[in-house]
């Protein structure tokens, strides 16, 4: 008797085996058609996102648009826009300053912009004149090597 309940349960062990692999494998596959579900809806609710947002900043758009088109159409060729010294003004010593203030700052902005391009050629001068220095070293060390 003891024989047979040992037998018996030496057939239910691989078919208890087996069960638990088909159980185990029918839960990996309906996790990954969950997360592939999941993943897909996730997808789907961020680009319903992006066009909800971008639409919306299309809308922004035209209202800020039909603003300022009104503002420049009431607004836009009254005097009220310009300032004292340049509506209307004659040349005056004003007008001559402000001309001047403008060169002035000009020629600031030039001498500094010119002062970067001259620094970054020197740069560039003074690294080909290492590189060439460099290269006639090796060259050099490479002779002597050829004749020793």
């Amino acid at each position: 008797m003891t024989h047979r309940l040992a037998s018996t349960s030496a057939l239910r062990a691989p078919a208890l085996r087996l069960a638990v692999l088909a159980q185990g494998r029918a839960l990996r596959l309906a996790r990954l058609a969950h997360g592939r579900a999941l993943r897909l809806t996730v997808l789907a609710q961020g680009r319903a996102l992006r066009l909800a947002v971008l639409a919306q900043g299309r809308a922004r758009l035209a209202v800020l648009v039909a603003f300022t088109a009104a503002f420049v159409a009431i607004l836009g060729d009254t005097p009220v826009l310009a300032c004292p010294v340049c509506f209307g003004a004659e040349e005056t010593s004003m007008i001559d300053g402000a001309k001047l203030g403008v060169l002035v700052m000009l020629a600031i902005t030039l001498a500094v912009q010119g002062g970067f391009v001259g620094f970054f050629l020197y740069l560039r001068r003074r690294a080909k004149r290492i590189a060439e220095i460099d290269l006639d070293a090796e060259w050099s060390d490479l002779q002597r090597a050829r004749t020793s």
